[in-house]
């Protein structure tokens, strides 16, 4: 939902000024990607090690890469099918990565909440690619973009919660997981009315 209604404001408000300044032009869109996924997978090694504070800079590095790789190739006229895949494929490696590390964490307790969480991605993501398949795209992104509850904002918000406040991470691993199937089951609700 966030970035489907605040998208817009964040790309003209900080990614396009962000854009057009000079150190930007020798850097490609995928040196972008693999700084945000490199950021990503040092999340586990982070939290096993209890530093929190760290993981959270590392999550917040790694999404703002995710948000301007593409935004970068777009601008540079450098938008590929290739691209797009390795984005994906990137996005989820993160995510694994973040899961992984909140598991680590804490192992002796998380397993069933990690194991909740994975699969509600897993059913989510799942329902996002196949309707972007069926649907016509009318988006500068090189896919159709299904909107849901949870997307990859309201994702790292979560991450972020529950590396911060490790105390109520049952809480809100339950919450995450049921909001994100709750996302993949109105998707395809959506999409079967269509």
């Amino acid at each position: 939902m966030i970035d489907s209604d605040y998208r817009t404001p964040y790309q003209r408000l900080i990614i396009e000024p962000l854009l057009k300044k000079a150190f930007l032009k020798g850097v490609s869109p995928l040196m972008v990607t693999l700084i945000g996924v490199v950021s990503g997978i040092l999340i586990p090694f982070f939290l096993y090690l209890h530093q929190s504070i760290g993981a959270l800079i590392l999550l917040g590095i790694s999404g703002f890469c995710d948000t301007l790789d593409g935004s970068l190739a777009r601008y540079k006229n450098l938008s590929s099918p290739a691209g797009a895949v390795l984005d994906i494929v990137a996005d989820r490696l993160v995510e694994w990565a973040i899961l992984l590390g909140l598991f680590l964490y804490a192992p002796e307790s998380r397993g069933f909440m990690t194991i909740w969480m994975l699969g509600s991605i897993l059913l989510c993501i799942t329902t996002f690619l196949v309707v972007g398949i069926f649907q016509e795209n009318s988006s500068e992104k090189s896919f159709h973009y299904s909107p849901g509850l949870i997307e990859r904002t309201e994702a790292f918000i979560f991450f972020s919660l529950m590396i911060l406040f490790q105390t109520f991470f049952t809480f809100l691993a339950l919450l995450f997981g049921a909001l994100t199937l709750l996302t993949a089951i109105i998707r395809i609700k959506q999409f079967i009315k269509k």
